[in-house]
């Protein structure tokens, strides 16, 4: 059995028995539950750290762990925090974007789902998915490579600068490379780097929420470019940046979140070209090229690999492919433009750590990586068919417009004019967690719409389940809108 399910079920048992004590009453030693449940020193340890970190047992060094004593229902007594709402606002007048930020939109895919509820909202790979045993091993490996703890270089391991290069194509070298941390890292530093506070950056409409987090906190305006099964509207793209003077636009090449499109061929020279003429980057969020489906039939490059005028500033990133903790991608650009990344990364956060570093190479280097991509591609393309086919039966009044043969999640517009957040609140009752599609605009949304996730999930008996649960959602949500309706009668 898996380590982590070890530890999820000694933390379940352990939270069943806990009535059996008083509090402050001592539970088992360690020892005495390593023995009674079969497991490692490790596993207990890290179950009774759960417990802890709930509230629900007090660990004490060289003592043993004991029940907690009654929850207060009243805040114990604290210092005064309300004169931060001063300091924080005060001079917010002359902020053209607030400062304060809308974590929401990204919360919702990572927060773990209650036990029992379906993960329809995950933005990661299941565990079933994750090469967890190539990476335990490529971590070992990199432990024990000389100097694997040292300083890395404050650009990435040149090895690994390398690999990232290769995998972008075209004319990128690893010395217009940087190593990031995870692709919410580089993503954070580009828009940092290319447009100052108060400034307008193009966004696809709908796009991921985290990145339009990520501009509000920068103090940056998100303009809104709309997107089709084909990528951006070019023509938008172009009214955008006349209306706006932006110089900086965002967006997602290939299986796009949360639509799945695919920029067209037709339309990539032109996006580069409108954006060279309004003198103007491209922020190219290259997130889940490794999730590509069995049948997804040769990718395009990325857009980076055509850009011989540093036009491109590209993100890519090993993590969606791998783990959550697995947080290493690559930042590629050009001229002048990389040189401030490189400031600005090094500013914020030094360097990746090089044991993480030397892991990644060891993974991508390898036999298992091919065997792995080559896994999750046919499975992910199984859950994707079997999720469609389960929202055509049980569901037919959701509209699907376009199924993706990338990504892990479906973009699903709901019928009617309003009911997103009805519908959102009873699937979670029924146990199904979604995520509700209001986050994905910068603008007011055009129709009521969900993201559903089908990586994140066991497998297609609970994608199918799922759907089941669904159905009694929808139904449920349908009669509160007519009971909503007659009230305003």
């Amino acid at each position: 059995m898996q380590e982590r399910s070890s530890v999820s079920e000694l933390a379940n048992r352990l939270r069943q028995e806990l009535d059996r004590y008083s509090p402050g009453g001592k539970l088992p030693s360690s020892r005495a539950l390593v023995e009674r449940f079969r497991v490692s020193p490790v596993t207990v340890s890290r179950a009774l750290a759960q417990l802890a970190a709930e509230g629900l047992v007090v660990t004490r060094p060289g003592a043993g762990a004991f029940r907690a004593g009654p929850r207060r229902t009243t805040a114990p007594s604290a210092g005064d925090t309300s004169w931060q709402e001063v300091a924080l606002s005060a001079d917010g007048a002359a902020d053209l974007v607030p400062r304060s930020v809308d974590a929401s939109g990204v919360t919702v895919s990572l927060a773990a789902p209650p036990p029992g509820v379906i993960e329809f909202n995950g933005g990661y790979l299941h565990p079933s998915l994750q090469p967890e045993r190539a990476m335990s091993a490529a971590l070992a490996r990199a432990g024990r490579r000389p100097g694997a703890w040292g300083r890395p270089p404050l650009e990435g391991l040149p090895e690994l600068r390398e690999w990232f290069a290769r995998t972008i194509g075209g004319t990128v070298t690893a010395a217009e490379v940087l190593v990031a941390a995870g692709g919410q890292a580089a993503l954070t530093t580009a828009l940092r780097a290319l447009a100052p506070p108060g400034a307008p950056v193009l966004v696809e409409s709908p796009t991921y929420p985290g990145m339009l987090a990520i501009a509000r906190a920068a103090g940056l305006r998100p303009v809104p470019v709309p997107v089709d099964r084909d990528g951006v509207k070019p023509h938008l793209l172009s009214d955008a940046f006349r209306a706006t003077g932006a110089r900086v636009f965002v967006c997602q090449p290939l299986f796009q979140n949360p639509t799945g499109a695919v920029l067209a061929p037709a339309r990539r020279g032109e996006v580069l070209r409108i954006a060279r003429e309004a003198g103007a980057f491209v922020v190219e969020d290259d997130f889940v090229r490794r999730l590509a489906h069995e049948d997804a039939g040769p990718l395009p490059r990325p857009l980076a690999a055509d850009d011989p005028d540093g036009v491109v500033v590209h993100v890519g990133s090993l993590t969606k492919a791998t783990s959550p903790s697995f947080r290493v991608s690559a930042l590629a650009a050009r001229g002048p433009a990389l040189e401030r990344l490189r400031a600005i990364q090094v500013v914020d956060a030094f360097f990746v750590p090089r044991p993480l570093q030397e892991a990644a190479l060891e993974l991508v280097g390898s036999p298992a990586w091919p065997r792995h991509l080559r896994s999750i591609a046919a499975e992910l393309r199984t859950r994707r068919d079997t999720m469609t086919a389960a929202l055509a039966l049980r569901l037919p009044e959701l509209e699907l417009s376009h199924v993706p043969s990338g990504g892990y999640h479906l973009w699903v517009r709901l019928p009617g004019s309003g009911g997103e957040a009805a519908f959102t609140a009873a699937a979670l009752r029924a146990g199904v967690a979604l995520a509700p599609g209001r986050p994905y605009f910068s603008a007011e949304p055009p129709a009521p719409h969900v993201r559903l996730s089908f990586a994140a999930v066991a497998g297609t008996e609970e994608i199918e389940d799922g759907a089941r649960r669904l159905r009694q959602a929808c139904d449920e949500a349908l009669k509160e809108t007519v009971r909503q309706h007659s009230r305003d009668l």
